[in-house]
């Protein structure tokens, strides 16, 4: 379960994860402080912002080369950059420095913590349970129509047996649009890695005067009439990108644009396995 849709929204459940564990760590740290309970509450807030700030900074230290390439990458927080140990490791910090000056603050804070760090771990592991993002489940047998080929493949059968990326998307849709040639590009430079761009429902006439209206080339475009593909990977939206390791294993996921710096780390970390 990639994401969840709310009316004409879908929504990425990784953020609502960690949402709903700040929001019980908050909970439960004013239940517990009493008469500071504004002071617990913003303890546990700016635990949680230096937690971010941390992370997101640790990630573009640790794959510094595409973010220097891409400088304004830095601030699309949309590509999900984040080192998790390093954010964990600054807002414990964060927290200790606080319980050490207001030692009243020691209890709730440490159980509201506590308490959002296991809804977060038990809401992953369910999400994971549920095919999530990092769930190493087989490509799914969905067959794929070639834009330009004629040919009609099932999804593993199409990654070749090699490292890919498999992008799902549609002309009307606008983050999609932006992603494009950032995938294009990508195709064109990353030759050891498959890329598949499957359209979502729409017809080979509109793909193609799409791809013609954007300079953009049509290798690698496939059909998913059916729009079969996103319901089988658990995502409401679009874009999904999907990537495979060579056994045809999903490794990673994403919902939303990703930018180019996004894009070369992820594709760095799947030419490592």
């Amino acid at each position: 379960m990639l994401s969840i849709s709310l009316g004409p929204l879908a929504l990425p459940v990784a953020p609502l994860l960690l949402l709903a564990a700040l929001w019980l760590a908050i909970l439960v740290a004013r239940r517990l402080a009493g008469s500071e309970a504004a002071q617990a509450e913003r303890a546990v807030w700016g635990a949680a912002v230096a937690g971010l700030i941390a992370a997101r900074i640790g990630h573009v230290l640790m794959h510094a080369r595409p973010y220097l390439d891409s400088p304004w990458a830095v601030l699309d927080l949309r590509d999900g950059g984040w080192e998790d140990s390093v954010g964990v490791a600054v807002a414990a910090l964060w927290l200790a420095e606080r319980c050490r000056t207001r030692p009243g603050l020691r209890r709730p804070v440490v159980a509201g913590s506590l308490a959002g760090m296991c809804a977060w771990v038990l809401g992953s592991v369910a999400v994971l349970a549920a095919g999530g993002e990092a769930a190493r489940t087989p490509a799914p047998d969905i067959a794929l129509a070639e834009l330009d080929g004629g040919r009609t493949l099932r999804l593993p059968e199409a990654l070749q047996g090699r490292p890919a990326v498999v992008n799902l998307w549609a002309s009307w849709c606008g983050p999609c649009r932006a992603e494009m040639p950032v995938l294009d590009a990508a195709r064109r430079r990353d030759t050891d890695i498959r890329f598949l761009l499957v359209n979502q429902g729409e017809s080979a006439a509109v793909v193609r005067a799409y791809l013609q209206r954007e300079g953009l080339s049509s290798d690698g475009v496939w059909l998913d009439a059916d729009k079969a593909l996103g319901p089988a990977v658990g995502s409401q939206g679009l874009p999904t990108t999907l990537f495979f390791d060579a056994q045809g294993r999903r490794v990673h996921a994403h919902l939303g644009a990703l930018n180019d710096a996004a894009l070369q780390v992820r594709l760095k970390q799947l030419r490592e396995r």
